[in-house]
C-alpha cells in the first residue's frame, strides 16, 4: 500500500493535475488552513479571501519563509526566492468546510482553476486538489512540484512533524515530474 501523503500528483494533458492527501482532522481545522490567511501562510500563501462567489482573493507567496536558512532556492527561482509574489484570484465557490474553488491569474489574461475538496474519513480528512487549465507547458512540471511541496508543508504543519527543506524538495520534485510526464523544466 502506498502512502497517500507522499504520492505524486497525476497529470492529464493538456493541463490538469490532481493530488490526494489524507491529513489529520478535524475537517474544520484543515478548512481553516485553506482559508485563513495566517494559517495558509504557514504552508502556501497569505492573503485575504472573500469566500462569496465572485469574491476577490489574493495569494501572497513568501516561499523563502517556508524553509530553513540552509535551504536556498535553485537558480531557476533565485530572483523570487526571498521576495513576495502576489497573485490575484477570484472565488468561484466555497462550501465550508468541504469545497473551495477559485480562479487563479496566470498572467496575460490567462486564468487557471483550483479546487480543494475535503471529506472526513474517521479522524482524518481526505483532501483532493484539482488544478485545471494549466496551458503553459513550460510551467507544468514546476506547478506539479510546487503543489506537491506545498502539500508536504501542509501535512507537516498539521502533524507537527519536521518540515522538509522546501527549495531542495521543489527542485527534486520538478525533475521527477519532468521525467514522469515528459514535461520541460
Amino acid at each position: 500500500m502506498t502512502d497517500t501523503n507522499l504520492d505524486h500528483g497525476s497529470f492529464t494533458p493538456p493541463g490538469t493535475l490532481r493530488f490526494e492527501r489524507l491529513l489529520p482532522g478535524p475537517i474544520e481545522k484543515v478548512w481553516a488552513y485553506l482559508v485563513e490567511p495566517d494559517l495558509r501562510a504557514q504552508w502556501l500563501a497569505a492573503g485575504k479571501m472573500d469566500l462569496k462567489p465572485g469574491g476577490e482573493a489574493e495569494l501572497i507567496f513568501r516561499n523563502g519563509n517556508l524553509t530553513g536558512p540552509d535551504d536556498h532556492p535553485p537558480a531557476k527561482y533565485a530572483k523570487e526566492g526571498n521576495t513576495e509574489i502576489h497573485t490575484k484570484a477570484e472565488i468561484v465557490e466555497a462550501i465550508p468546510p468541504h469545497l473551495l474553488r477559485f480562479k487563479w491569474e496566470e498572467g496575460n489574461d490567462d486564468w487557471s482553476d483550483v479546487t480543494f475538496s475535503l471529506e472526513e474519513e474517521g479522524d482524518r480528512v481526505r483532501l483532493v486538489l484539482i488544478h485545471t487549465d494549466l496551458n503553459k507547458t513550460e510551467e507544468q512540471a514546476g506547478v506539479l512540484a510546487g503543489w506537491h511541496a506545498h502539500l508536504n508543508m501542509l501535512r507537516s504543519v498539521l502533524t507537527g512533524e519536521a518540515e522538509l527543506p522546501f527549495w531542495a524538495t521543489l527542485e527534486r520534485l520538478e525533475a521527477e515530474y519532468s521525467t514522469r510526464y515528459g514535461l520541460p523544466i
